[in-house]
């Protein structure tokens, strides 16, 4: 018999293989504490051996609720994102959700799209890590009553639910590391000016040179924003390492573990400069999650700590609860794996 020609398992059926009525079949498949735990467990067993699967667009009439929530990522191809996306479907999961998963590549047009998207297919919530300019977005999920929570990052006079972890302190933390290291002339880079965390990790690394007493003319400050699969990224980023060293830098804040492999892999294919010649720290930890062969001291956090808090408040905005926004703020930790090239 083909696929397609097999009939779908009902109730019914299952009342009539079991001998109980469809609304004890029911009340069993839904855990109902009027029906005994023998009978729900006979019941249970009978339904899987069938290959029954619910209805969820029934119950989601019913119940007015689709206990599906949206997760709007960056992009995928950044390790970050697929390792935050496991521990948010862990969390969902334990919850009674299932998630769906949607790239918005850190684009404010595609992320309006997707959250329509989202919106169309009436999930209950939606997780949201904010690109450049997510307002509208916000706006329209607010219009359409979805509740949503951030992620990672906190769009500028936003007032909505959040959960983030501490970029300031983190930032401090990596930068202390590498003056305790006995660097003393540091470099802040990053790929891309990113909203809000750019600016407290550049709060973070100057608080902490300020309490080392490391002068403003021994900080600088290396923007890249070129794409590192450009073929001419990784020879204009050498080039201006090169150039710094040779002013006397030798410690490099990274602005996550991703950007700081790419600068490593670059400084390996180099002939004229080496990883040996700097400090590195950077900021993600993926190297708890991921195997890597460049390994970096790094500023961590627990993911599944960010995606159990966020799946929390959202399911306390999905069932009703009108109090005030709340921001989390989740602490980090320093990793030394030996990149900080201590002296």
């Amino acid at each position: 018999m083909q696929q397609n020609d097999k009939k779908r398992i009902t109730l019914q059926d299952i009342a009539d293989r079991t001998g109980y009525s469809v609304n004890t079949v029911s009340h069993a498949l839904r855990g109902k504490n009027d029906i005994s735990q023998e009978t729900t467990e006979q019941i249970r067993l009978v339904a899987r051996e069938m290959g029954y699967t619910g209805n969820q667009i029934a119950r989601s009439l019913r119940s007015g609720r689709t206990h599906t929530i949206a997760v709007i990522l960056g992009n995928l191809t950044n390790p970050f994102y697929g390792i935050m996306a496991d521990a948010i479907q862990d969390a969902a999961q334990a919850k009674g959700y299932t998630v769906m998963i949607m790239c918005s590549r850190d684009t404010p047009e595609l992320e309006l799209h997707v959250a329509g998207e989202a919106i169309a297919r009436c999930v209950d919530g939606v997780l949201l890590f904010p690109s450049s300019a997510s307002q509208e977005t916000m706006n329209r999920l607010t219009d359409a009553h979805i509740p949503f929570v951030l992620l990672s990052r906190i769009p500028d006079g936003c007032t909505a639910d959040s959960v983030v972890w501490d970029e300031t302190g983190g930032a401090c933390l990596a930068t202390r590391h590498l003056i305790e290291s006995g660097r003393r002339k540091l470099v802040y880079i990053a790929g891309n000016d990113i909203i809000y965390s750019a600016r407290h990790r550049i709060e973070g690394f100057n608080k902490a040179c300020d309490e080392a007493g490391i002068p403003e003319t021994d900080r600088a400050f290396l923007i890249t924003p070129d794409s590192a699969s450009d073929s001419s990224w990784a020879e204009k980023t050498v080039q201006r390492l090169i150039e710094l060293h040779a002013e006397g830098f030798n410690g490099l804040f990274i602005f996550c573990d991703m950007e700081a492999w790419h600068i490593l892999d670059a400084l390996n294919h180099s002939d004229k400069i080496s990883q040996d010649d700097f400090g590195i720290v950077s900021i993600d930890n993926l190297e708890d999650a991921l195997s890597f062969p460049l390994s970096l001291c790094s500023i961590g956090y627990s993911f599944k700590n960010i995606a159990e808090k966020s799946i929390h408040l959202l399911r306390k905005r999905i069932h009703g609860s009108t109090d005030a926004p709340q921001g989390i703020v989740l602490p980090v930790e320093l990793i030394c794996r030996g990149s900080c090239r201590k002296h």
